[in-house]
């Protein structure tokens, strides 16, 4: 991102724009996102007693869904995407996140990169969201695990609005990386 792009994002979350994304924007922004999402959140807690009483143990297929995306713009290695294989808790707010993206972010929704996949968290020995279908990655290339946001990914703000709205946590505005993921969890 340039700095002009983070002092328009700073004017959007209440930060003086001076260009410098540090503590006092990392907090507005997070801040900016929590104020969006519908009260009583409804997703879990991301602790693992929480997780399991809300969506079940890791890998249950019993508790998936195939989310039908057919009429979206979503496409996975250049192919379009039909359905998508999520936690049934969790397929009508992510129907309503994804027919946002497609319709203001096509170009995002067109470098989908999983939902449900029954794994570890990367370099880590507690279960994924993916695992529990509750997760979702989109343009991993430009926004990966360890690349910074915003000044080096690009995952737009607007996009990390509308899974706050759904209550969706994202991973770039609040661990500042990783901001291809974004998570059905307080």
């Amino acid at each position: 991102m340039t700095r002009r792009d983070i002092q328009l994002m700073q004017e959007k979350i209440g930060v003086t724009p001076d260009g410098f994304w540090g503590p006092v924007s990392i907090k507005a922004c997070q801040e900016h996102l929590r104020k969006m999402v519908a009260q009583p959140n409804q997703w879990p807690a991301q602790d693992e007693v929480s997780l399991q009483k809300f969506y079940g143990s890791p890998g249950d297929t019993s508790q998936l869904v195939q989310l039908s995306v057919a009429d979206l713009c979503i496409k996975y290695d250049g192919k379009k995407v039909k359905s998508i294989t999520c936690h049934k808790k969790v397929a009508r707010s992510l129907g309503h996140i994804l027919e946002a993206v497609c319709e203001c972010f096509p170009h995002i929704a067109a470098e989908y990169a999983g939902c449900y996949n029954d794994r570890l968290m990367r370099h880590g020995t507690r279960p994924s969201l993916h695992a529990r279908g509750a997760a979702i990655d989109f343009w991993p290339q430009v926004n990966g695990n360890r690349t910074q946001w915003p000044v080096v990914a690009q995952m737009p703000l607007e996009v990390m609005e509308f899974f706050a709205v759904g209550g969706w946590l994202s991973a770039g505005a609040f661990w500042l990386r990783d901001s291809m993921h974004f998570q059905a969890t307080k």
